[in-house]
């Protein structure tokens, strides 16, 4: 029986092949998690693009008609600030999830950005397109909390 040394320690090539087994195993169930994201986060992306926030033009220009009446202008107004805020939240959305898909290909998906530490899979399995660890992403809300009570 052959020994070989494994983190300073003498295995013997039984023990190196189980290892090398459970290496492997892991590898495949990491990728086959990384696969499940990338799914998640294309069919996102697909949801988006075919949806028709980004493509309706229709809240985003004033009738003629509603010059005339000032409430009607003013729910003219109002409808535009919503659909573009609507937009404006799918664009960041799509923004997200081509860097998440960016972060599978270079293999830190599933870090936060901020401490490095592993994303819980539950927040990425309901945001995958998330950056932050939840710890972070509390702070990172509270700041602009603060930022918008300023304002």
């Amino acid at each position: 029986m052959s020994h070989a040394l494994l983190n300073n320690k003498h295995v013997t090539s039984n023990e190196l092949i189980i290892d090398e087994r459970l290496f492997f195993k892991e590898e495949c169930v990491e990728k086959a998690k990384m696969d499940k994201f990338k799914t998640l986060l294309l069919q996102a992306k697909i949801k988006i693009m075919s949806g028709g926030i980004l493509r309706s033009n229709e809240d985003l220009t004033v009738s003629s008609d509603d010059l005339s009446d000032e409430a009607d202008l003013a729910s003219s107004v109002i409808n535009q600030q919503v659909t573009f805020n609507m937009r404006q939240r799918e664009l960041v959305k799509l923004k997200a999830i081509d860097e998440a898909l960016y972060r599978i290909e270079q293999g830190s998906f599933g870090h936060c950005e901020e401490c490095d530490e592993s994303i819980g899979e539950k927040r990425l399995e309901n945001q995958p397109w998330t950056s932050l660890c939840i710890t972070h992403a509390e702070e990172q809300e509270r700041e602009n909390q603060k930022f918008i009570r300023a304002m």
